[in-house]
């Protein structure tokens, strides 16, 4: 878990879709929902991170979704990024503060293979009517992400075909 500052971090969370469905995990140590994700490493970027945190934690190749038109790259030293759809800030208790970048991505898969260093072992892929199932006390804003990835991508699946 690299800090880049002693007061705040840089993180991803990464929400998959597939067949209509979203991926979240219950923390280990905090016993809530959320999506699969984690701090950037010093040597990536976040489209890195991204992609990374999903194959570590549930062993899922992902694609990230792109809401606009990224240019080509224009030179080797130049490489545009696919931004994230949200983006926020907030601290965990005495923690330093994460500004997260909040992806959504698509898997052609739905086989979650976790890896021996992960400590939660409980993932689901939710449904839209899952989300609003009161018997999962899903946070607001994990509840709003997942219903944006799952809306977006009916959206490009729509657009494909």
């Amino acid at each position: 878990m690299p800090h880049i500052h002693e007061k705040i971090d840089f993180t991803v969370e990464v929400f998959v879709i597939n067949k209509n469905k979203v991926l979240l995990r219950k923390h280990d140590k905090y016993k809530i929902w959320l999506s699969v994700g984690g701090h950037v490493e010093l040597d990536e970027d976040p489209n890195q991170a991204a992609i990374r945190e999903v194959k570590e934690e549930v062993g899922l190749k992902i694609r990230l979704l792109n809401s606009i038109r990224t240019p080509k790259i224009f030179t080797e030293q130049y490489n545009e990024l696919i931004p994230p759809r949200f983006m926020n800030r907030h601290r965990i208790n005495d923690n330093p503060e994460h500004v997260t970048l909040v992806f959504f991505a698509e898997s052609d898969s739905d086989k979650i293979i976790e890896s021996e260093n992960e400590k939660s072992r409980e993932c689901r892929w939710f449904s839209m009517q899952d989300i609003d199932n009161e018997e999962y006390n899903l946070k607001e804003h994990v509840k709003f992400y997942a219903k944006e990835a799952l809306r977006i991508s009916n959206i490009t699946d729509d657009q494909n075909n």
